[in-house]
């Protein structure tokens, strides 16, 4: 889809509703499903927000960017994810945390970014973390760099990713399961999966 016909289509679905839990569920493992989230969320659990920043490339056609986490003794240790991190006390809200992330993580200026739509929230077990995705757009394609905190930059055709061909089964072990099989995205050979495909699972639903 051609950046022009996004941004028109994208701006029709204000009004549309969000398919929450039951979209993001698409692309969660059977286990999680059957977990009552209340049961495991920690009192503790720390606020952070990522952007889901689309734009178009140098032939007006759309991308999504992801980011593949650089390795580091932690748990989500070269994981794709969308840019982003925790909320700071210089933050305004949460959409000022996605923001200010990418454009530390990516340098996307953060004044040319226009939010268009905040997600649902998603817990993280792992890092005990609750998660507010934002989609947001950008009318040129920036002149990414990537900071200390990310190794590789992820550039995904918008009809890449809408394909439902790019849904697979993968069997994985993690910190919290082992030999489960879990849906994922295959983007650019990237494998996405966890809260991260949750998230893309929503957004594709709600763009088609």
């Amino acid at each position: 889809m051609d950046f022009n016909s996004f941004l028109t289509h994208i701006s029709s679905l204000q009004e549309k509703p969000l398919g929450g839990i039951e979209s993001q569920f698409k692309m969660a493992p059977e286990i999680r499903k059957e977990i009552d989230i209340r049961s495991f969320v920690k009192p503790d659990a720390k606020s952070a927000a990522v952007l889901a920043l689309f734009y178009p490339d140098q032939n007006n056609e759309t991308h999504v960017l992801l980011t593949q986490r650089a390795s580091y003794n932690g748990t989500h240790s070269a994981q794709i994810s969308f840019p982003g991190g925790k909320i700071e006390k210089s933050d305004v809200d949460l959409a000022h945390t996605a923001l200010r992330e990418t454009y530390e993580e990516t340098a996307v200026p953060m004044h040319d970014v226009s939010i268009v739509k905040e997600l649902t929230k998603t817990y993280i077990p792992p890092s005990n973390f609750w998660v507010s995705p934002f989609i947001g757009t950008i009318k040129y394609r920036p002149q990414f760099v990537a900071n200390h905190e990310v190794s590789s930059l992820i550039e995904v055709k918008l009809s890449a990713f809408l394909d439902d061909k790019a849904v697979i089964i993968k069997n994985m072990t993690t910190s919290y399961m082992k030999q489960v099989d879990v849906p994922c995205f295959k983007l650019n050979d990237y494998i996405v999966w966890g809260a991260t495909a949750m998230i893309l699972s929503e957004i594709k639903d709600y763009l088609k």
